[in-house]
């Protein structure tokens, strides 16, 4: 099991799914050691799911969890967590990390659906995901960051997406907030003073044919077709629960949801 030292925390998380030839999704990589704890879960129907334990606090300072993940051909996973992730300052110097490695093969499909990620003041955490797709792969993937706990500023959150499918890059992206940061990320072309972000990566073969319309919807959220068969909701809200309902009402209305 990792202990927390002076360096910080090294952590790993792996999770495998394969279809088991009756219908069903077995799992038979899941391992998760310190901080990270997976849990699987009661399925329902072919899909196998896992939850994810926060073990300990963090990350903290110098921590660096790592999760990855590959749903074989034909399997389905979705992943969720038990709680929101809370970033938090520690005693050991410089950023914290959170790694997040996804691959999805071909006729497989993933639903990554975590709690919120909590930025919180004097905290410094940098998380990257980047996801792998094979063409007819199917992917929901939700991240939501909420900048500082009620009536506190936040810490300095980096946060990059990236999604690949057939080795082609749909979506790359970064978003710096909190102090240190590039100036402008509070301002009217980023969060305008709000302080929850969230982003909902849907994936599906048939946009491809078919591809999704952009639209506004109401205050804060934006549907926009990507490259391929894929499609991105981006989101900003003053809270954590509206911009889960502006993210859950965008999927909604996406269509075959």
């Amino acid at each position: 099991m990792s202990v927390r030292a002076g360096a910080g925390v090294r952590s790993l998380a792996r999770i495998v799914a394969r279809d088991d030839g009756r219908g069903g999704t077995s799992l038979p990589v899941l391992e998760s050691d310190g901080p990270l704890a997976l849990r699987r879960t009661r399925a329902t129907g072919s899909e196998a799911r896992v939850m994810l334990v926060g073990a300990m606090s963090g990350p903290l300072g110098g921590d660096h969890f790592t999760v990855e993940g590959r749903v074989e051909e034909g399997a389905r996973l979705s992943v969720g967590s038990a709680a929101a992730t809370i970033a938090l300052p520690g005693q050991a110097k410089g950023e914290a990390r959170y790694d997040v490695r996804l691959g999805v093969a071909d006729h497989g499909e993933l639903h990554w659906m975590p709690e919120q990620l909590i930025s919180v003041q004097g905290s410094d955490l940098y998380v990257t995901t980047r996801v792998e797709l094979a063409p007819t792969a199917r992917l929901v993937l939700r991240e939501e960051q909420v900048l500082g706990r009620a009536g506190e500023e936040p810490g300095r959150l980096t946060s990059r997406l990236t999604v690949r499918i057939a080795g082609r890059a749909v979506l790359d992206q970064e978003l710096a907030c909190g102090p240190g940061a590039p100036g402008g990320w509070d301002g009217p072309a980023v969060l305008a003073g709000h302080r929850a972000v969230g982003q909902l990566v849907v994936v599906r073969p048939e946009f491809a044919a078919e591809p999704v319309a952009a639209t506004v919807l109401g205050e804060g959220a934006s549907v926009v077709p990507l490259a391929g068969a894929a499609a991105l909701v981006t989101a900003v809200a003053p809270d954590a629960l509206r911009l889960r309902r502006l993210l859950d009402e965008a999927f909604a209305s996406l269509p075959g949801t």
